[in-house]
This record gives C-alpha cells, structure tokens and sequence, in this order.
C-alpha cells in the first residue's frame, strides 16, 4: 500500500479525531476540517462500553481516556418507582496488569481533549470549515467549503455526522428520521447523599424515561426523553428544567434531586433521529465513517463506540490491504452488516422503552423481567463480541 499519501477528514469529532490517531502512525499525512470555531466538545457526557473500550485498546489510547473516566459497574433499567427490571453487566477489559474496566462513563470534553492530546505532528487541523460538497478530479478528492475554499488530497474520510454533505451528495435519497421523541442532556456537579457512583440506570415510566449516569469529579450526567408527535415541537424547544422537574417528581432517587441541582444553561436539547441504514459505506476514495454513515438512535449507548470501532476496524484494514480503496470496500464489508443491527435493534428498543399507556407499561415490564437469560447472553455476546486483529 502506497502510504505517501493524503488523507482528509471531514469532521473533528470523536469519529474523524480518533480514526486521524488510528492512522497517523501508517505514514499518510492527515488534515482534518472542522465546522466549529475550534476544536471543543458540544453536549453532556456519554458511555463507553467494553466494545468501545476494546477498540480503544487496539488503537493505543485506552488508558488514557480511562483515566479521565469513570469506572460503570452496572446498568439497571428500573420502573419510575425504582424498581429493577432488567441488570446488564459489560465483560472486563484489561486495561493493564492492575487494571480492568466494565464500561466507562466520561464528560464529553474530557474525550475530546484527550483525544486532541493523542494527536502527533502527521495531523492537522483546520477550524471553521464547513465543508458543502466534493469533487473527483483525477483519481484525487477535492472538498469544498462553504467560504469558497478547497482543498485536495487523496482520499476523504467523512466523519461529518448525521448531517453529513458529504452523505447527501453521495445518498441523495437518504432522509432523516424523527424517532418521535424529543431528549434532554445535563451535567451537575453534586453532593447528593449515598449517591453511588459505580453504577448507571435508566428509568422507564409513563411521563418518559431518565438516564442517570456518574461521571468523575462529583458529577452527574442526566438525560431525559419525553414522547412528541412532531420534531421540532415549538412547546418543548422553551421547555424549562422547571417543567422538566415537574415532569419527573414522581421518579425515583436521584432524579427530582438531579434535576433541582441542574442550572437552565447547563442543558442541551435536541430531537432523536437516525436514517436507514445505507447499502453502501466505499465509494472509491471517498467512506463514510460514524454517525455520516450509520447514525443511530441513542437507545443501546452505541453512537460513539460506533465511531470508535470505525476508527479500529478502518486501521485494521489498512494493515491488511494492498490499496485503500480495498481497504475501504474491506471496512465496508465488515461494518455494515453489524452497524446495521445495531441502528435497527436500537430504534426498536426506543419504541419499547417509550411505551408511555399504564397497559403497554405492565406488559412491557412483565416481558423484560422475565426475559430468558439465554436471550439476553445472546443479546451481549453480539454486541460484545467484535474483533480488532
């Protein structure tokens, strides 16, 4: 494989951030094209399960980002009165001779900076570019920007999320989903009273589910989902964290007390929304890589260790191709038919977890208490189960 080569990223994310570590060892030089006016996280914090981790590990960068995070023992889906409907505990990852780890729950900035962090001088970065579309020019890419800038390389690597020109020239046909509910995300710093830190939960009930997860330094990352006909509903886009305590008073601990230590200007708001998963990921030089290719609805915690494992299995394939553009129809192949899966259990399992009738609640509670353990092991030996070498 020729590596005097050039590759663009479009998109500073954790996808185009964390596939720019897994190949810039390999000998490309690397830019990667940002929208933002710099290189900084936006939202709440997120989960890294042992997928995630694993890919992590194959990249190199493993215990670097756990060490900013915080160790997650275990996942319980409760009722809104607390009871446990269903456990799920993620396999070890071996991070070192002392060390191993289930999942990993971290505040999106400290990913994002530790991920800038790992970056060496084979990568640079370009801000506020916002890039509108491509062109093919002699077996060379050609990214244009919405400034009216260019730039050319050998092989583009679209990491521009969900949203992604680059996408929508590529899958013209391709629209965005509305899941048919709308979410809210915040991060508190707390104090709260026999709070344990070493496990997650998310809360089902009839006024919507709440995330509650905890994350280093004393803090609490929440999310909440609330059912709505329509996106973009005008009603919930003035939504306050009054309301949304309101909503939520008669959940369990910590909820209500999450929420009365949640500042206004400390939450985020936004749609849940995916597309269908696409038939294709290669065209030539150019892939489509994380949330540009296969967005997923939030519901199994995979749209970062999604783009994670990209970033993993696009490296892995590098090593053992003879050309990228084999390498790129080599990732397509092993991609797809798993984030396909995934997309598609993961909005079915929003459809279930936002039931929101007192009839549909019990039978679904019913249903996944007494779920065979030979269907949940088969659940997380799929998700768990991936290779990197």
């Amino acid at each position: 494989m020729d590596k005097k080569k050039k590759i663009i990223i479009n998109g500073g994310g954790i996808c185009g951030l964390t596939t720019a570590i897994a190949l810039q060892n390999l000998g490309f030089e690397i830019e990667i094209y940002e929208v933002a006016a710099a290189f900084k996280a936006v939202g709440a914090g997120l989960v890294l399960s042992a997928n995630a981790l694993e890919a992590l590990k194959a990249i190199g960068i493993l215990a670097s980002v756990t060490n900013v995070g915080n160790n997650i023992e275990h996942f319980y889906i409760k009722s809104d009165k607390g009871g446990v409907l269903s456990e799920t505990n993620s396999p070890k990852v071996v991070v070192s001779a002392n060390s191993a780890v289930r999942t990993i729950s971290i505040h999106r900035a400290d990913l994002h900076q530790v991920l800038l962090d790992q970056l060496n001088d084979s990568v640079k970065l370009f801000t506020k570019k916002k890039a509108i579309g491509f062109n093919s020019i002699d077996n060379k890419v050609e990214l244009v920007f919405e400034d009216g800038t260019k730039t050319t390389g050998d092989y583009l690597l679209a990491c521009d999320g969900i949203h992604s020109n680059i996408r929508k020239q590529l899958v013209p046909n391709i629209s965005i989903r509305y899941a048919g509910y709308t979410c809210w995300r915040g991060v508190l710093e707390h104090n709260i009273e026999n709070f344990d830190t070493t496990f997650a939960t998310e809360t089902w009930g009839k006024n919507g589910r709440f995330g509650v997860v905890p994350l280093t330094k004393n803090r609490i990352y929440w999310f909440a989902c609330i059912n709505s006909k329509k996106a973009e509903n005008e009603f919930y886009k003035t939504y306050s964290i009054q309301q949304l305590q309101e909503n939520y008073k008669e959940y369990h601990f910590p909820i209500s007390e999450a929420l009365l230590l949640t500042k206004q200007e400390n939450i985020f708001w936004d749609d849940i929304s995916d597309f269908k998963p696409l038939k294709k990921l290669a065209f030539g030089n150019v892939l489509l890589m994380g949330d540009a290719g296969h967005a997923t609805t939030p519901n199994m915690g995979q749209g970062a260790c999604q783009a994670i494992e990209d970033a993993a299995i696009l490296k892995l394939c590098f090593k053992k191709e003879t050309t990228i553009e084999i390498a790129f129809e080599s990732f397509e192949q092993l991609r797809l038919p798993r984030t396909t899966q995934i997309v598609n259990n993961s909005w079915t399992f929003g459809k279930l977890a936002q039931i929101s009738n007192g009839l549909g609640i019990n039978m679904r509670n019913f249903m996944i208490k007494h779920t065979p353990e030979s269907v949940t092991k088969k659940q997380i030996d799929f998700l768990y189960n991936v290779s990197f070498d």
